[in-house]
């Protein structure tokens, strides 16, 4: 018992750490909808997104091995090859859909003539929450898989995806006013988001062993994510600081 308890802090922390990036996606994400509704999608979505997890983890226990197994493979001479499973083609997917909502948004901040038509409009809440709770789902695999790393408990797994699922929910508007109240720091948090398509990016074609032109795709490690993301915070404060000295002068 003593030992599940030790393994359950552990899941709690790693779901934590893991959960950054999806945190942020989620912040971002619902600020589409109307303010009205903005802490009521995040919530629903991320509560959602837990239930769908340990559905997940349910089955993910039961058919792991099918989601390794290759689906079809591509061999073209020697420039491109790929053997791609289900799991390979989910990351891929999440981490070209971020890629492309983070530039989306930064084009969209720099555009600096816009007319009034030209405003985006808030979309429907039902399309962000589907899209708070697929994208949750896709950050959860790397999650749910270092959870079965483990333990083989099922319940203290679950309980690790409750707990974090409601430290996200208590979070989320947290990071969401700060983004608000500071917006500078949401094109950090763009930039970061863009990062982390890029390691999904990575991660997808290392687990579809993909090889381009005889250079097999390495994936970007955790430790070489945080401190991209540590150097990109740093620069981000210090031209603040910067900036700050300048219009004093």
């Amino acid at each position: 018992m003593l030992e599940n308890v030790f393994t359950l802090l552990m899941l709690v922390i790693l779901q934590a750490v893991l959960g950054f990036d999806n945190l942020l996606y989620i912040s971002i994400e619902s600020k589409r909808a109307p303010k009205e509704k903005q802490a009521f999608v995040r919530n629903v979505g991320i509560a959602m997104a837990m239930v769908l997890r340990i559905a997940l983890l349910f089955i993910l226990m039961s058919v792991i091995e099918y989601f390794q197994d290759p689906i079809f493979k591509i061999h073209w001479a020697e420039y491109v090859y790929a053997s791609i499973n289900i799991h390979s083609l989910i990351v891929l997917a999440g981490g070209a859909f971020i890629i492309y909502t983070a530039t989306k948004e930064i084009m969209h901040m720099l555009s600096i003539e816009k007319d009034s038509s030209e405003v985006e409009k808030p979309k429907s809440v039902k399309s962000i929450i589907f899209w708070v709770v697929l994208m949750n789902l896709v950050f959860s695999f790397d999650s749910i898989l270092s959870a079965m790393a483990l333990t083989k408990e099922f319940w203290v797994m679950a309980t690790a995806i409750i707990i974090g699922g409601l430290l996200m929910i208590w979070l989320s508007g947290k990071v969401t006013e700060f983004l608000k109240k500071n917006q500078l720091y949401e094109v950090l948090g763009l930039f970061i988001l863009f990062v982390v398509g890029i390691m999904l990016i990575t991660e997808g074609g290392h687990l579809a062993h993909i090889i381009l032109f005889g250079n097999e795709i390495t994936p970007m490690s955790k430790t070489t994510f945080y401190f991209v993301i540590g150097i990109l915070i740093l620069t981000d404060i210090a031209q603040s600081i910067y900036q700050k000295k300048l219009n004093k002068n």
